[in-house]
C-alpha cells in the first residue's frame, strides 16, 4: 500500500468512475509502471504488469496498449476481464496477445493477484541459459529451487499453451520463459515487485561473473538452505513483503514526476 494514499483517494481523484478500493489499486499500479520504467526494466510499448481489481470479482487493470510505461497514470489504466475485454469506456486499446498468459494465470491461481513480465537484458539471457539461474550470487540464493522452466515455443498467443505454462509453474510463483523473458507472479503488487527486482539483480551479476572468463564459485545446497530460511530477517519493515522498498520507490518517482497520480 502507497503511504498516506487512502486518505487522498477521494480528494485528488480525476472524472473516473470507480470504488476507492479500485482507486488504490489504481495508485499502486501506475507507481509501479513508474518504477519499472525508472529501473529501466521497460520494453519500449510492450509487457504489462496486471493487478485484481480488489472488489470486482474477475476484473484486472493493465497498461494501455500504445503508451509507454512514463506515460502510464491511474486514470488510463485500462479496466478489463479475465478474456482481455474492455469493462470500462477508457479509449485505449489492450494488448490482448501479451494479456494471453497473464490471463491464464489469473484464471486458475486465485493467489496470482499482481503479475509482471519483462524483456530485460539481464532476465532474457539468464532464460537463455541452459543452466537458468545458477547458485553463485547472494541474490540467486533468494531462488535456486523456487524457480520453474517453460521451453520457448515462439510469442505467447495462443491460447492452448496456457495448459503447458501453468503445469511448469507447478507448485512456484515464477515462471522462466526460456529464450523469452520471466514471469513473476504474487499475492501483492509490492511481493510481486521486490521478487522482480532481486531476480533481476541475481540476473545481471551472473551475467557480469560470467563474463570474467573464470570459473564461478558455486554456492551449496546446504548454504542456500540457510540462506532462505533467513531471508525473512533481512525485510524491511513496511507491513509485509516489498512494501517498505516499494514505498521507498514511490518516494524517488514522487521526486521525479507526480503524474502517475493522475
Amino acid at each position: 500500500m502507497i503511504a498516506g494514499e487512502n486518505a487522498m483517494a477521494t480528494q485528488i481523484r480525476p472524472n473516473i468512475h470507480c470504488s476507492d478500493a479500485e482507486w488504490q489499486a489504481r495508485l499502486e499500479l501506475a507507481a509501479c509502471y513508474r518504477i519499472f520504467d525508472l529501473m529501466g526494466w521497460s520494453e519500449s510499448v510492450y509487457n504489462h504488469i496486471s493487478l485484481r481489481v480488489p472488489d470486482k470479482e474477475g476484473a484486472f487493470l493493465i497498461n494501455p496498449f500504445g503508451l509507454l510505461y512514463s506515460e502510464v497514470c491511474a486514470s488510463n489504466l485500462v479496466k478489463i476481464d479475465i478474456d482481455g475485454n474492455k469493462l470500462d469506456d477508457n479509449p485505449h486499446p489492450v494488448n490482448l496477445a501479451g494479456f494471453t498468459q497473464h490471463g491464464y494465470f489469473h484464471r486458475h491461481l486465485d493467489w496470482a493477484h499482481a503479475i509482471c513480465h519483462v524483456h530485460t537484458t539481464a532476465t532474457m539471457a539468464v532464460c537463455s541459459l541452459e543452466e537458468g539461474l545458477m547458485p553463485i550470487n547472494f541474490y540467486a540464493c533468494n531462488f535456486i529451487g523456487r524457480l520453474a522452466y517453460h521451453d520457448f515455443e515462439g510469442i505467447t498467443v495462443r491460447a492452448e499453451e496456457g495448459e503447458r505454462l501453468l503445469a511448469n509453474l507447478a507448485d512456484k510463483n515464477i515462471l522462466m520463459l526460456r529464450n523469452h523473458g520471466p514471469v513473476v507472479m504474487a499475492k501483492s503488487l509490492q511481493a510481486m515487485f521486490i521478487q522482480q527486482w532481486a531476480l533481476q539483480r541475481a540476473c545481471e551479476i551472473q551475467m557480469a561473473t560470467l563474463s570474467m572468463g573464470r570459473p564461478p564459485i558455486m554456492i551449496s545446497q546446504d548454504v542456500i538452505n540457510v540462506h532462505q530460511r533467513d531471508l525473512a530477517m533481512a525485510t524491511p519493515p513496511g507491513g509485509g513483503p516489498g512494501v517498505g522498498d516499494f514505498n521507498a520507490w514511490v518516494r524517488r518517482i514522487d521526486q521525479i514526476d507526480r503524474s502517475w497520480r493522475d
